[in-house]
């Protein structure tokens, strides 16, 4: 995925997006969100991810199945 020269449009859509009475915090949380989902793609793209298995066993150890 190749970064965005201008990103006004994807921001003007997020919050074009929010209800009325959207807070400022509401459209950082938006701004994050959309962030860690175009990181995650990222990370996807250039092969950075680890199968589920190995975070199973990360997470709930040697036990997990």
């Amino acid at each position: 995925m190749t970064p965005k020269t201008d990103i006004r449009p994807d921001a003007h859509h997020l919050v074009d997006q929010l209800p009325d009475n959207a807070s400022w915090d509401d459209l950082m949380y938006q701004i994050y969100v959309r962030q860690a989902i175009d990181q995650g793609i990222a990370d996807a793209d250039a092969g950075r991810m680890i199968p589920h298995e190995e975070v199973l066993r990360r997470v709930l150890g040697p036990k997990a199945k």
